[in-house]
């Protein structure tokens, strides 16, 4: 049975929860390096690539500065994201800031910044223009509606909230040709944590196709494609990991027969991947505190589905180690469902999972968790936020954010 690793023991674990009580994320700088690379060497072939990691999928601001000397850039969708990018040192085309639903100062600080404006819908160029005034680059989202079957978080792009019909993308650029807009970028997002390759091939072909239509309908030539992100990550043992360098090389294969013999070329390739870049490299620790044996065995911990909606919103599987007892040594397993301490059914991080025997006070490590994990923590039930810590390249682990006290829960109220 293949078993997923960890980038530290029971040990190591034990001697930083003196510190550092459970539950907490902790972060290894040498994964979320790794990773980031895979993207930057997989389209070396294209001058001008950028990945912009989905600020969304993790805000810390200690791992975005790890990530900018990587050389990427960040992804956002709201004003505080664009101060977290500020703060690091982003500015200018960076950071591409894609609107959805946007309210005008958003736009007014996104200009301002000088990121790079991904307008979701057609009606929001006026919007931006009578607010903030129109930057000389502007970006549409495109929903290219029906695709071939797309199993993802998204759904079907029909269904989805996100994008201008294809019809309304060339009154787009028309309208932003016309009112004076010089440079243009297309930017599609159709699926979430695909594990299949063709499917960004198929993606990135479509966009081909469409920006040469542009440019024969409308005269504008599209001088970047963000194709978005959805690179999937292998939650469960049995997954196959994504291949990112055979992503990149069917992609340049479509851009060499479209784009490589057109006038769009050189043309440069974005991406805006959250989870492949962050997942690996964040393990929520939490601790046993409970056992319940009723209709079925229940294993209380002192994380909860505050700590990682994950498992809770969507039925998603993160796998779990119990440090310091292998699968493999041939002792007893059991099957259990591992719960939090939230009043709802759904806090569960795993259900009728086979585990080694677990016992009160053993520490669990749930894996997988660097993105979107800390970031959709919420505070029902009163729940306060856990510390993130950061395994460093060097093997020191430094705190990247403490964690919230119960001052901070009432902090913004007047008491």
């Amino acid at each position: 049975m293949a078993l997923k690793t960890l980038p530290f023991d029971r040990e190591f674990i034990e001697k930083l929860a003196e510190r550092y009580p459970t539950p907490f994320y902790i972060y290894d700088e040498k994964t979320l390096r790794r990773n980031a690379r895979l993207f930057t060497e997989s389209f070396a072939w294209n001058n001008g690539f950028k990945e912009f990691f989905a600020v969304k999928a993790n805000p810390n601001p200690e791992l975005l500065k790890i990530l900018r000397t990587e050389f990427l850039g960040g992804d956002c969708s709201s004003l505080p994201e664009l101060l977290i990018c500020e703060r690091v040192g982003m500015s200018g085309e960076e950071i591409m800031f894609t609107s959805n639903n946007t309210p005008a100062t958003e736009f007014v600080k996104a200009k301002e910044l000088g990121a790079i404006i991904n307008l979701d819908d057609l009606t929001h160029l006026e919007f931006l223009e009578h607010y903030a005034g129109l930057p000389d680059l502007i970006s549409f989202r495109w929903n290219p509606g029906a695709l071939r079957e797309v199993e993802s978080v998204i759904g079907n792009p029909v269904e989805a909230k996100y994008g201008l019909t294809t019809a309304q993308i060339f009154d787009g650029f028309a309208l932003a040709k016309r009112k004076g807009v010089r440079h243009f970028g297309l930017h599609t997002m159709v699926a979430s944590n695909m594990l299949q390759e063709e499917f960004f091939s198929y993606t990135a072909k479509t966009v081909f196709e469409l920006v040469l239509e542009i440019e024969r309908r409308v005269g504008v030539r599209v001088e970047f494609v963000n194709l978005g992100g959805g690179f999937g990550v292998a939650y469960r043992t049995e997954q196959t990991p994504l291949d990112m360098k055979k992503v990149a090389a069917m992609i340049q294969e479509e851009y060499d027969k479209l784009i490589a013999p057109s006038h769009l070329a050189p043309m440069k390739i974005f991406t805006e991947s959250g989870r492949l870049v962050a997942a690996e490299s964040g393990t929520l620790i939490t601790r046993v505190i409970h056992e319940k044996n009723i209709y079925k065995r229940y294993i209380g911990v002192d994380a909860c589905m505050a700590n990682l909606m994950r498992p809770g919103m969507y039925g998603a599987y993160h796998y779990i180690t119990v440090l310091g007892k292998s699968e493999r040594e041939g002792g007893d397993i059991e099957t259990v469902d591992v719960v939090g301490s939230l009043c709802e059914n759904c806090d569960k991080f795993a259900v009728n999972r086979e585990l080694p025997k677990i016992e009160i006070g053993d520490l669990l490590a749930i894996h997988d968790a660097g993105a979107h994990g800390y970031a959709m923590g919420f505070q029902y039930n009163g729940k306060l936020r856990c510390a993130e810590l950061l395994l460093q390249e060097n093997g020191e682990v430094r705190l990247i954010r403490r964690a919230e006290t119960p001052d901070d829960y009432f902090a913004t109220l007047n008491l």
